[in-house]
């Protein structure tokens, strides 16, 4: 069976191009993302801008993803930063290879409330990111605020990327 070299995130802004400037677009292709990554879908984040080695997604504040305290959950938190972080990661990484998550690190620094948005860059590491095995490592980090712009919590992902065989 023959392996596609295509990288994950190229569909993605193929799908994102095509949908973010129609009435409803982005709605549209959060659902979308949801169905085809169920777990991230359980969140209800919405996507509101994707580019190559970026992303800006929103989280509604509600009920079912608060804690006992009121604020919002701590492993919401996480799941909002890694979410924002794998999608500037994926459509940044070029064809051909690719990555998956190894390691998750979050720091947070106030109680989350009200609308959230999380915002990742990634910069192409280059090929010398890629040993003799066609393995290597990078960081992404993904910065979350509240609707006053203060942070709440920033997620750090180690990604392992590879060569697609």
């Amino acid at each position: 069976m023959a392996t596609s070299s295509a990288a994950p995130g190229s569909r993605l802004l193929r799908l994102w191009t095509r949908l973010s400037g129609l009435p409803g677009g982005r709605a549209l292709f959060s659902w979308i993302l949801a169905r085809r990554v169920p777990y991230s879908g359980t969140l209800g984040a919405r996507v509101q801008s994707l580019e190559p080695g970026h992303a800006r997604v929103t989280l509604r504040d509600r009920r079912r993803i608060r804690n006992h305290l009121g604020s919002i959950h701590a492993v919401a938190l996480t799941n909002l930063g890694e979410l924002a972080g794998g999608l500037a990661t994926l459509t940044g990484i070029p064809d051909g290879i690719r990555g998956i998550v190894v390691r998750l690190d979050t720091e947070y620094l106030a109680k989350a409330r009200g609308r959230l948005e999380a915002e990742a860059r990634w910069t192409e590491p280059g090929e010398a990111l890629l040993d003799p095995d066609d393995t290597g490592e990078t960081w992404v980090e993904s910065t979350i605020r509240d609707q006053d712009g203060r942070e709440v919590a920033r997620v750090r992902a180690l990604w392992r990327l590879g060569r697609i065989r």
